[in-house]
């Protein structure tokens, strides 16, 4: 495993200054629409490219699952990639994206890695080894109750049929708490959550490259990560909750009560167990 570790570590740095190197530029292609409010550029491209030529190159017999261009190889153990996650705020020189990369063996998540180039991050854990913000070791806050956490969110920016529900849960989870951020990288966001930055986090409407790396980083920092009905099927709902487990259990009283699994349940994607 340490020689997978270190080659992730490596190619996600890359890839993270190659970013860092061209944001602020105008993006050669502008951005092209993938769905409503989702977009791809050059730079998610080329990031991918930067990764999954590397990772292939040293291990072959590894699968890939990426954002852009899919899944290929195997799937009894394959790399999770997002390349840019945060994309629009990318496009619009918002500083708030990062790199995210998982290595996914066996039915679960054994390695992830979260990097934000501007800040020189990087969040990594290794199942059963802990999790480390540049090497240095890393837990989620006390937080306990509701009225004293910080919460992380996004919004369902491309399927607005459920922001009335969605905003039902907000106002709950906002009026309760310290209060609410939405900075628009959930990857960035949940691995947040592992460093203590915010007590908690949700939301609806992701893929699983969004959340895999993060996820494993949050239970190695000592969290619980759910769906928003207290599962663990999050990388295949598209929904997803991150926090110590005694203010989880708040949050996903709040999701669970707002939404029902029949009314999310178009938002699963295949993803093996």
């Amino acid at each position: 495993m340490t020689d997978k570790r270190e080659a992730a570590k490596e190619v996600i740095v890359e890839a993270g200054a190659f970013l860092e190197r061209n944001f602020g530029l105008e993006l050669e292609g502008g951005a092209e629409a993938k769905g409503r409010n989702d977009f791809v550029t050059e730079m998610d491209r080329q990031s991918e490219r930067m990764i999954t030529e590397r990772l292939r190159g040293e291990f072959p017999e590894i699968g890939i699952y990426a954002e852009e261009a899919g899944a290929a190889g195997s799937v009894e153990s394959f790399w999770v990639i997002d390349p840019l996650d945060g994309t629009t705020n990318f496009i619009h020189g918002y500083p708030a994206f990062a790199v995210s990369i998982a290595l996914y063996e066996g039915g679960e998540t054994v390695l992830g890695f979260v990097y934000a180039p501007l800040k020189k991050e990087l969040f990594e854990a290794a199942k059963g080894a802990g999790a480390f913000l540049n090497g240095e070791k890393i837990t989620v806050s006390e937080a306990k109750r509701l009225e004293d956490a910080l919460l992380g969110t996004g919004f369902p920016f491309s399927v607005h049929r459920f922001i009335d529900p969605y905003l039902a849960a907000f106002k709950e989870l906002f009026l309760g708490s310290r209060g609410v951020r939405r900075a628009g990288s959930a990857a960035l966001d949940i691995s947040h959550v592992a460093a203590g930055r915010l007590d908690g986090f949700w939301e609806l409407y992701l893929k699983p490259w969004d959340m895999a790396a993060g996820a494993l980083i949050v239970r190695e920092a000592g969290g619980k990560v759910t769906d928003f009905f207290g599962g663990d099927g999050y990388l295949s709902a598209g929904h997803i909750a991150a926090a110590p487990e005694a203010l989880l259990e708040e949050i996903v009283g709040v999701t669970s009560r707002v939404f029902t699994p029949d009314m999310i349940a178009s938002l699963a994607v295949p993803f093996p167990k």
